[in-house]
């Protein structure tokens, strides 16, 4: 080759080269610097539109996985109510009951004296020995979730990750593993969308401060927080600065798809931060180059206006169809969130109906899961979670990607309304139907198999025009036909499974 060609091609090469990494480095600058999102709600609104993938999904999991599960009795808040001696207060700190609580009698009983043996003393023992990421992942894969949201921060102050803010983490202590890190990692490889939840915000007047305790000992403040005796003492600027600085290390490290917030960060006392936190997350979305989803309860108060953040109801549904995502979060227990050794699971049955209200009211079912301290699922919780599984492996089309029809249901049976309202739910009814629509077909869901033969459906007239009729998971032919009072369904002989029944009707 000619030495003047070969030299020209040369230069041409390392020019092009150089304006490849200097366009790289500039789109990563442009990533890194973009900030659409300003800390005040008029900017948060003017440039925030709810994932459509988020509404999408349907179905996910949520895990409680602490320390706590070490006791393994009352519930997630034994840290809070074991030193509850004279009275127990709720988390707006009003006079529950007099007395001392059943955790702190069980402790003294169990454990010994709370000065001695406090919460700060399960952390050896929560080891996690058994506790295995893919084993998790693969579980909620059957189980037909799409999503995952590991509890990252509890009330009760130990961090389940790496943290750069704080010792008490599951990293330095108790199973020695960055439990968040390896379930972030496997979930991800195996496509699952995963997230995170923050219960932080309430660790400051979580833990009662007396003499007798443990909790009032300096050497612990950074797990017991830092308040004082007072109970009534208002969250300090230190603490509020702390949580803030222990979220944008969870936000940052491990780059949440979800970040889910429980109470107490929607009080009067957290009002700067919560616009402050939202553009901070909304752009670290745009720098990762994905749209990211916080979510909030908006408990006390509208923390969050609406369309600026997805609403979440805790073991409740709404009454009907909110064109805005939303959510419900409850667990498999009924009477706790993490592993107890009287957990008292709810059916299958009952919980894919849940999922299915919720659905036709254009929400999701954030479902939690509480593992044992040794890091196992129960066979219980196991059972009911492949359940639901075999249930959408065989009616997801009726689930996932589906969009609210004109409306949710008809039959008898109401539903509880609100926060903390799902104990007033009673059985749904074979006349009890949900609807959901796709590509030109509308789903009409059957909570249970009818009593009689025939099904009316009364809110699909005429104008509808059915053209087929079919039932998902059955190849019987169906007979059916349309009038001024409905559609008029004859069911198949036999049943295709034990739970919600599903027909299939294209337009």
């Amino acid at each position: 080759m000619n030495l003047k060609i070969y030299i020209l091609i040369l230069f041409v090469c390392t020019v092009l080269t150089s304006c490849k990494t200097e366009k790289k480095e500039i789109v990563a600058k442009t990533a890194t610097t973009k900030e659409l999102y300003e800390p005040n709600w008029e900017s948060i609104k003017k440039h925030y539109k709810d994932p459509a993938w988020f509404n999408n999904k349907k179905f996910g999991i949520f895990i409680h996985w602490g320390a706590y599960s070490v006791p393994a009795f009352g519930s997630e808040w034994y840290p809070r109510n074991m030193y509850m001696d004279t009275a127990q207060f709720t988390a707006q700190l009003k006079l529950q009951r007099k007395g001392p609580s059943r955790e702190f009698t069980h402790h003294q009983k169990t454990f010994g004296d709370q000065k001695s043996f406090g919460y700060k003393d399960f952390i050896p023992m929560f080891k996690g020995e058994k506790f295995n990421a893919a084993e998790w992942i693969d579980l909620f894969k059957k189980a037909g979730a799409k999503y995952v949201v590991p509890v990252a921060d509890h009330h009760d102050g130990f961090a389940m990750y790496k943290s750069n803010t704080t010792r008490w983490n599951a990293f330095n202590m108790g199973p020695k593993k960055d439990i968040l890190g390896e379930l972030m990692k496997e979930g991800r490889a195996k496509g699952m969308i995963m997230g995170a939840s923050s219960h932080y915000a309430f660790n400051w007047s979580f833990y009662n401060k007396k003499d007798h305790f443990d909790t009032t000992d300096p050497a612990y403040a950074d797990l017991y927080s830092a308040k004082g005796k007072d109970i009534n003492e208002p969250v300090s600027a230190a603490f509020k600065e702390l949580w803030w600085k222990r979220t944008k290390d969870l936000i940052d490290n491990y780059q949440p798809d979800i970040l889910w917030f429980d109470f107490m960060l929607d009080t009067p006392e957290w009002r700067e931060y919560r616009p402050k936190l939202a553009a901070y997350y909304y752009n670290k979305g745009i720098e990762w180059g994905k749209e990211v989803v916080l979510q909030d309860k908006n408990f006390y108060e509208e923390a969050f206006p609406a369309g600026t953040v997805v609403y979440d109801l805790e073991r409740g549904k709404l009454p009907g169809i909110r064109k805005l995502p939303w959510q419900t979060d409850t667990s498999v227990g009924k009477n706790s969130w993490s592993y107890v050794t009287n957990w008292k699971s709810k059916t299958a049955n009952s919980l894919i109906d849940d999922l299915i209200d919720i659905v036709s009211k254009n929400g999701n079912l954030l479902l939690n899961v509480g593992p044992k301290s040794d890091g196992t699922i129960p066979e219980d919780q196991k059972e009911i979670l492949l359940q639901m599984g075999a249930w959408l492996d065989m009616n997801g089309e009726a689930i996932y990607d589906t969009k609210y029809w004109r409306t949710f249901g008809e039959g008898p049976t109401k539903v509880g309304t609100g926060h903390h309202s799902e104990g007033k739910n009673k059985a749904f009814t074979g006349q009890d139907i949900r609807f959901t629509q796709k590509e030109g077909k509308i789903f009409a869901i059957m909570m249970e198999w009818p009593k009689n033969a025939d099904v009316l459906i009364k809110s699909i007239t005429k104008d509808d025009k059915i053209s087929k009729v079919k039932m998902l998971g059955s190849d019987a032919k169906l007979k059916w036909s349309q009038s001024d009072k409905g559609l008029l369904v004859t069911m198949p002989k036999e049943k295709p499974g034990n739970f919600a029944f599903v027909l299939e009707l294209t337009l």
